[in-house]
């Protein structure tokens, strides 16, 4: 894919490490980009992401914000204004959980969680249209929304309420001209599946039940944000998309 002359105003949410910084790679390499990449923790590895952002000759702010507090993306979105008047992409992969059964979860864990995961997008998305005139917005969610997955917390219900979301602002804001997607992945080899109670036994459950007989990669789902924000996907609205290599077929 040729670089486009157009330069893309994009703003991902959790973008500066696994599969936010794979997405963030990918659309810096691809587009002529100012790229705001908004993170909570690990200041190293947020500029490591800038770094790489900036090898291809885009633009990187790092925005450190935490998007279960409304105010604080009000103050996200008032930092963007300031390089900015327009915005054309929105990737939502922040993401937080605490891995347990739900007959465990705190309501302290219940809120943080919920409005990071499903709260925080809408707010973000309210946020950006004064600055979308056209655009993308693409959310990052998981099979946990529509099948039980032992010890997943409180994450299932946070990513049903995302796709939720995902359907009615496709069909609110397509007239628009803005399109929502989101991309329902199945496991894929991040930190927090390293913290997943037993989770060498369900990788390998897995991989026995995944017909293309891997877990999904950080390029994966990154591939399939990229086919989304582009115009050949102009005619999907309102999807959450199942990339899982089959695994939710048997």
């Amino acid at each position: 894919m040729t670089q486009i002359n157009k330069t893309l105003n994009v703003l991902v949410t959790g973008g500066t490490r696994g599969i936010g910084r794979e997405i963030s790679r990918m659309i810096a390499e691809k587009h002529v980009c100012r790229m705001f990449l908004d993170y909570v923790q690990n200041d190293e590895e947020a500029q490591r992401t800038k770094t790489i952002v900036e090898g291809f000759n885009c633009e990187a702010a790092l925005l450190k914000y935490n998007i279960s507090n409304p105010d604080m993306i009000d103050d996200m979105f008032n930092e963007v204004g300031k390089y900015t008047s327009k915005l054309d992409i929105l990737i939502h992969c922040a993401a937080i959980n605490s891995f347990k059964p739900l007959t465990r979860i705190k309501p302290n864990q219940w809120d943080l969680i919920m409005n990071v995961n499903a709260r925080g997008f809408l707010y973000c998305v309210q946020k950006c249209l004064p600055l979308m005139n056209k655009g993308c917005i693409v959310a990052i969610s998981s099979l946990g929304s529509r099948k039980f997955i032992p010890n997943y917390g409180s994450l299932s219900q946070t990513k049903s309420a995302l796709e939720s979301l995902v359907r009615d602002l496709g069909a609110e804001l397509a007239p628009r001209g803005i399109r929502v997607n989101g991309i329902t992945a199945g496991i894929v080899g991040t930190e927090a599946v390293s913290r997943f109670p037993l989770s060498k036994l369900v990788i390998e459950d897995v991989l026995r039940r995944t017909p293309a007989g891997r877990i999904g990669s950080f390029a994966d789902i990154a591939n399939l944000v990229e086919f989304l924000i582009s115009p050949k996907s102009d005619w999907i609205i309102g999807q959450n998309i199942v990339i899982d290599g089959g695994y939710s077929l048997t």
